[in-house]
Formats: C-alpha cells, structure tokens, sequence
C-alpha cells in the first residue's frame, strides 16, 4: 500500500500550501475534492489526497519485481517521468517472454500495471512499458510503412484502407498522414477491429 498524504481546509490556498510545505507539487501525485457538509447550514472544505511520486516509483519496481517471480523470470526496472507520462523501461534476462506474441504480454502488463496505481493514487496515471526496446522499434516500422502507404495514395489517388490497430497506433497514423498535404484520415469500425483508412482529397 502507498503513503497517503491527506489534507482538509476550508479554503484551496491553504490546502496547497500545506501540501507545498511538505515538498514542492511537482514531487506529488495528487487529487482535490471539494466535499459539503451539513443539510441546512452548509459548510465547504476542499480535501487533497497526495502521494509522492518516489514513493509510486518504488511501487511499480516492486510490483513489477513480484510479476517476475511468479513468471520465474528477473525483472528490473528503469523509471522516468516526462510531461505527466510514466515511462518504463523493462530490462529482464527473457525478453520473449515477457513480451509474448505480438506484444501481448507486455500489453496485458502494461494494463494491469496501470489499474493497479490508479487505484492506489485514486487518479490516473499514464503509464508506458517496453522491454528490449520493443515498442520503440514496433512504432518505427509502423511510422516507415505509413509514410510509404501514404505516398502510394499521393500518386494513385486511391484511398488504402488499413489493419485494425489499437487506439494508440492510429493516433500514429493520423499524426503522420497530416503531415501531408492531399490526404486524410478515417477511422471506422468498433474495437477490437477498429481500423483507419487514408483517402486522397483535392484542395
């Protein structure tokens, strides 16, 4: 279980500075509530409940060491924060299988992973896992072959439709066909098979 910092004032400023004399904000995860009480005569308080971001750091190691020994496998973790983005980079001595088949292991622990902080932070937290690199050079080849799909409709004219994708690489494909001039995208289908189509359109 993580350390809960909980703090109640009758007015916001207050709250924030009492957080902020423990450690500056930036070094918190946390989440403000404004709560009422009384029927008649009512009375507001805002109430913040914080959680360090170390302490959550700590967390996911652990959590993550604990997946490893029950899959017989070491885990070691490689933490870092960027833009409200938890970043983690897995280094194991059995990549294959921590990945599993077309990355669903990983994905699958990724998911658990973030349930799992979310409920203990009572917010969400983005949180990204890879190991070996793997998503990193996934999403290369997916940029590669986008680019050269999109060039191929440039010159046809001909809209390409494409796989079903999860949400996070058709925002890849929307980003990198907007970069051209002449093309749009379209998604269609519900998840899982969800998919985006690339359509040439005239100015």
């Amino acid at each position: 279980m993580l350390n809960k910092i909980v703090i109640e004032e009758k007015e916001k400023s207050k709250a924030y500075e009492k957080l902020e004399s423990i450690a500056p904000l930036e070094n918190f995860y946390y989440k403000e509530v404004l709560e009422s009480e009384g029927k008649i005569f009512k009375s507001e308080k805002y109430k913040i409940t914080a959680i360090k971001k170390e302490d959550v750091k700590k967390y996911i190691k652990e959590y993550l060491q604990t997946i490893g020994n029950l899959m017989g496998i070491e885990i070691n973790a490689e933490i870092r924060e960027e833009d409200g983005v938890i970043n983690v980079g897995i280094v194991t001595d059995n990549s294959p299988i921590l990945i599993g088949k077309e990355g669903k292991n990983i994905d699958a622990l990724q998911l658990l992973l973030r349930q799992s902080v979310s409920n203990q932070v009572g917010t969400r937290i983005k949180i990204n896992i890879d190991a070996s690199d793997y998503k990193l050079k996934k999403q290369k080849r997916l940029e590669r072959e986008i680019k050269n799909i999109a060039c191929e409709v440039l010159k046809s004219r001909v809209a390409a439709k494409l796989d079903p994708m999860n949400s996070y690489d058709r925002r890849i494909v929307h980003s990198i066909v907007s970069t051209f001039d002449n093309l749009e995208t379209e998604s269609s289908g519900e998840s899982p098979n969800r998919y985006v189509t690339i359509k040439y359109k005239e100015n």
